[in-house]
């Protein structure tokens, strides 16, 4: 990625912190990731095929302006912070289901950022997830955005925990993974396979999501999801032309549809 690619990629996260290799950058780079850039799969609703090269990712989503899902987000962010100097490293997670069963290999890419301290777990690419980065610190409980989170090791593997803040709730599996590094294309088998498999949540239904200065806005299915300063207020969408119209004002999204 190049200086003019950088430039454009900070000014469509409206960046205008340090770029210095630090921890406060790397969390405010997070940050900016997360609010600005959205976690959606509307192109393989359209049938469009999404391909993982650094040109398509940045053409998607630095000068069209539009979100994605993890292989998109967390390997476009990869490459910025590379060229900004961290050492990144791409991390193959395997998914909890609901069914509590874990997902295969490459279903799930995450990033470690290495520091002298602790290295840091880095997702922009989880939908609802951490803001910030996650120092690997297994037992340490850290609450962002009203969701605490923890990381615990056993056997060289890693799994993340989440639990909503203040309830008497049990953690949740999030993902598991190993530090073991990855490279890009060792994901797109499993990256064809969410575009095309019934069996892939992001085949069944359509969804865009951002987190806000003070909550989230989702937009999922024909309904929408708002959530400020912990109060959840939920539309239902008259159709298609509200779908869309929905996924432009809300989200910047204006693309071309078949009819």
């Amino acid at each position: 990625m190049g200086p003019a690619q950088i430039e454009a990629y900070l000014r469509r996260l409206e960046y205008g912190g340090s770029r210095l290799v630090s921890l406060p950058a790397l969390r405010s780079l997070h940050l900016a990731h997360m609010r600005q850039v959205p976690f959606e799969n509307l192109d393989i609703a359209l049938g469009r095929e999404i391909g993982l090269s650094e040109e398509s990712l940045f053409r998607k989503i630095v000068e069209n302006r539009r979100g994605g899902f993890c292989y998109e987000l967390n390997g476009l962010f990869a490459a910025l912070l590379s060229a900004l100097g961290f050492q990144v490293q791409l991390l193959s997670a395997r998914v909890i289901g609901a069914d509590g069963v874990e997902g295969p290999e490459f279903d799930h890419l995450a990033l470690l950022v290495e520091f002298g301290g602790w290295p840091q777990l880095v997702d922009v690419g989880f939908g609802d997830s951490f803001q910030e980065p996650l120092p690997l610190r297994p037992g340490i409980s850290q609450t962002q955005a009203g969701r605490s989170y923890r990381l615990e090791e056993a056997s060289r593997a890693w799994s993340l925990l989440a639990l909503p803040a203040g309830t008497r709730q049990e953690w949740e599996l999030s993902y598991s993974f190993t530090l073991e590094a990855r490279r890009l294309d060792q994901f797109q088998e499993m990256c064809r396979y969410h575009q095309t498999s019934p069996d892939s949540p992001f085949t069944r239904n359509r969804m865009c999501t951002r987190a806000t200065a003070d909550g989230r806005f989702t937009l999922s299915g024909m309904r929408t999801t708002e959530t400020i300063n912990g109060y959840r207020q939920q539309r239902e969408l008259g159709g298609e032309a509200e779908f869309w119209r929905v996924a432009q004002e809300r989200f910047g999204i204006c693309v071309a549809r078949r009819k």
